[in-house]
């Protein structure tokens, strides 16, 4: 698919209507149907697309996807709408009334500020891309605020606009992911003084942006959404040197306070794993304040603790058994427990939880359930062994 056009006709419009839900098994028999009505390329492009919308359901919702037009890349690299939601929302609370999307792709973010009554420039190279965007704010009824413009946004002046976002590619496709913030396109430098010449800006990089990379300037925030880190974001005319680590839905939202490492502890009666935001955030510490935990290890982000107490920052465990790491020994425990339900998770481990879970527990026959930590505890090697904790009665996240 390299042209939009043909389904944005009436004839494409019905024929996307027709194709809606289409199963993969089905595709053959309903393609060589309606080949006998529409032109080949046509019924191709339709159920294509029709493909993508159904790929684009867990980042956008059922609705909007089933309205939208997507690229193969578009639908891989857009931002969750929920991410884009919150962040068009921060944006409008610093009292921001227009934005330029530079890098805009198939216009998520940009449909996101819109909704939030912001006007938006949306600016993409690739010819493709733009026409994506274009039918996708006309879709959704947002036309009136979002102006998509075609072109190298490395050549767009946003001098008449309150704010910018930058969404660089991250991706290539010849490399594939890319980790190296200047070999971004465009380079993480140019953003950073585009962003430096504009009242408010955001630029949105990996989460794995090492934190000597973050300009002075900018306050850098880590996204997760149901527990997955979506996204770091460099945030610039708001508090420099600031970091914080914003967990969805919520949104709740942890500060970094510069506190030292937390100290480390013999490993009590509960396990609090904290959410990848917060780790990717360096803000373990914080976290384990809350608690009024200990490190497990010095180089292993998991907190321990003797009272369970509700936070959102992490998912608390009670640890029923430690052991040194021996399968065996595991084995012999999952079934004196009548296991019949492993979870294995790792950190500070080179051991792989499905191994594990194939040799400590090869024929389930029990009804429990367990969770086996591979980790490190002052420095060994060690598996706990344990269950997702009981919410703390009257209390919730804060």
């Amino acid at each position: 698919m390299n042209d939009l056009a043909p389904l944005l006709t009436p004839e494409g419009r019905a024929l996307l209507d027709s194709v809606r839900g289409t199963a993969p098994a089905d595709e053959l028999a309903v393609a060589t149907r309606l080949r006998r009505e529409h032109p080949a390329e046509l019924v191709s492009a339709a159920l294509g697309q029709a493909r993508l919308r159904q790929r684009a359901v867990a980042k956008f919702g059922a609705e909007d996807a089933g309205r939208m037009f997507f690229t193969p890349n578009g639908v891989e690299q857009s931002t969750r709408a929920s991410v884009a939601t919150y962040r068009a929302e921060r944006f409008r609370a610093m009292g921001v009334t227009s934005v330029a999307d530079l890098c805009c792709g198939i216009g998520g973010d940009a449909v996101a500020l819109a909704r939030a009554g912001i006007r938006v420039l949306a600016v993409d190279r690739d010819p493709l891309t733009a026409a994506a965007a274009r039918a996708n704010a006309d879709a959704l009824g947002l036309a009136d605020l979002i102006e998509v413009r075609e072109a190298d946004v490395t050549e767009v002046d946003t001098a008449a606009y309150d704010a910018v976002f930058v969404d660089p590619a991250r991706r290539s496709t010849k490399r594939g992911r890319i980790f190296d913030p200047e070999a971004y396109s465009p380079p993480l430098s140019w953003a950073v003084q585009t962003a430096l010449g504009a009242p408010h800006a955001a630029l949105k990089v990996a989460p794995g942006i090492p934190h000597e990379a973050v300009p002075e300037e900018a306050e850098a925030e880590w996204i997760s959404d149901g527990g997955d880190v979506k996204e770091a974001v460099l945030w610039f005319g708001g508090t420099p040197g600031a970091v914080r680590a914003t967990l969805l839905p919520g949104p709740r939202t942890l500060l970094g306070r510069g506190l030292p490492d937390p100290e480390v502890r013999s490993v009590g009666r509960y396990l609090y794993e904290p959410d990848g935001a917060v780790i990717r955030a360096h803000l373990v510490a914080e976290a384990a304040e809350e608690l009024d935990g200990g490190l497990i290890d010095p180089t292993i982000a998991y907190v321990t603790a003797d009272a369970l107490r509700a936070t959102p920052y992490a998912t608390a465990y009670e640890i029923t058994d430690r052991l040194p790491f021996n399968v065996k020994k595991l084995k012999a425990l999952l079934r004196e427990r009548e296991v019949g339900i492993l979870t294995v998770k790792k950190r500070g481990s080179a051991v792989e939880p499905e191994e594990l879970r194939r040799k400590a527990l090869p024929k389930p026959q029990g009804t429990n359930a367990v969770t086996v930590f591979l980790t490190r505890v002052a420095g060994a090697p060690t598996m706990l062994v344990g269950a997702p904790a009981r919410a703390v009665t009257g209390a919730g996240p804060s």
